[in-house]
């Protein structure tokens, strides 16, 4: 059982704690029954197992609410110790709808928001570029104005859901003025003709990605999220909001790892005595418990400033992810090392979760951006 102490600390409402206590047990009850062997109908299942649940109302907020950003990251924490799948599979219905949570009409959130909250919809959100990762900016898939409606032209790439999602946000160059300032935002629904998915992506932790073509798509303009030329601002603020969360699903790997390398060494014997028993391994799993807490107290800072009215958290939610995710490698790594042989053994949990980190330090901000922000908004505060 993974220490749950952490829930006592004052970034924390009553109410968090049991939610955090809720998900855990229903995560036990229902996660270990999913078939992994087909992603694609593992993540579907998944998605409809968290509507069928309730969790996803936390993933989007309609009209009046907001999104509350310690609940997210307590969600994704509690998924990603159970399953890894899981954990993509809600994160994605949060971020893919983002935009629409933030920034779109009544309409669109009438429209979407009740269907991905309830599992009945899954979304997706398209930034990534052949050509333009980290470089937002730098986008070159066009949104040209037609009549009252756009027509959106270029590819999108390593796009999570891709291929299975019923809407995508998508960002195009609608030209308002070069680099970050001539980008919008659209909701654009997975059946508009000329949208196909071009290739499907493998990768080391299986997840649902792809790339996609945009060829002559049509859309109204009553797609268009907020204002035209705003879209880079959208992006972001998007991404500043679940960036936090990022990193808690890093947390809860690492957390993971710390319980599996602790049953490890406490029933592993060497020479008729636990492996805990050795000096070394001591020192391992002390520096392991250190990397878990001080990810938490990062993660929740960032969140419980954003849920205190913090208009940005750029800097905090940037430390949360770079510190999280390369700390949760390295505590998983120890865990790999204290297993031995049975560390890279295919199907054991830590070998899982030693595949299911790598990608966290490099989307939603790789981890040398993260560097990058915030040594910009440390050194411009001065």
């Amino acid at each position: 059982m993974s220490d749950r102490s952490f829930l006592t600390w004052p970034f924390f409402e009553e109410r968090h704690r049991e939610l955090a206590d809720a998900l855990d047990g229903w995560a036990t009850q229902h996660l270990s029954a999913v078939d992994h062997s087909d992603t694609d109908a593992a993540c579907r299942s998944i998605v409809t197992l968290l509507g069928e649940g309730g969790w996803l109302r936390h993933s989007g907020a309609q009209a009046g609410e907001r999104l509350d950003v310690r609940s997210l990251c307590l969600i994704r924490e509690t998924l990603a110790r159970h399953d890894g799948l899981a954990d993509f599979a809600f994160a994605m219905q949060g971020l893919g709808t983002g935009a629409i949570s933030l920034f779109g009409t009544e309409e669109q959130q009438s429209e979407w928001l009740p269907k991905t909250r309830s599992g009945a919809a899954i979304s997706a959100f398209a930034l990534t570029e052949p050509q333009s990762g980290s470089d937002v900016a730098s986008s070159t898939m066009t949104a040209t104005a037609d009549g009252n409606g756009f027509v959106l032209d270029g590819r999108k790439t390593w796009i999570s859901n891709g291929g299975i999602a019923d809407v995508y946000t998508v960002f195009a160059r609608t030209g308002e003025a070069p680099g970050a300032k001539g980008l919008s935002a659209f909701v654009v629904p997975a059946d508009t003709p000329g949208l196909k998915v071009e290739e499907r992506l493998e990768v080391i932790a299986p997840h649902p990605l792809a790339t996609l073509h945009f060829d002559g798509v049509k859309v109204p303009g009553s797609a268009l999220i907020g204002e035209s030329g705003r879209g880079f601002g959208i992006a972001m603020s998007v991404l500043d909001v679940f960036r936090s969360t990022v990193a808690a699903a890093a947390l809860g790997f690492a957390r993971r790892a710390l319980d599996e390398a602790i049953e490890r060494v406490t029933s592993r014997k060497v020479q008729g005595a636990p492996l805990s028993d050795l000096q070394i391994v001591q020192g391992h799993i002390a520096d392991m418990a250190v990397d878990v807490d001080a990810s938490a107290l990062l993660i929740y800072r960032a969140a419980w400033a954003k849920d205190s009215g913090a208009p940005r958290v750029t800097r905090e939610a940037a430390m949360a992810k770079l510190f999280a995710t390369d700390h949760a490698q390295t505590v998983i790594d120890k865990a790999v090392q204290l297993h031995g042989g049975d560390g890279v053994r295919h199907g054991q949990m830590v070998e899982s979760l030693y595949r299911e980190i790598r990608a966290l330090r490099i989307y939603e901000g790789a981890s040398d951006v993260q560097r990058v922000v915030i040594a910009r908004q440390t050194l411009g505060s001065r």
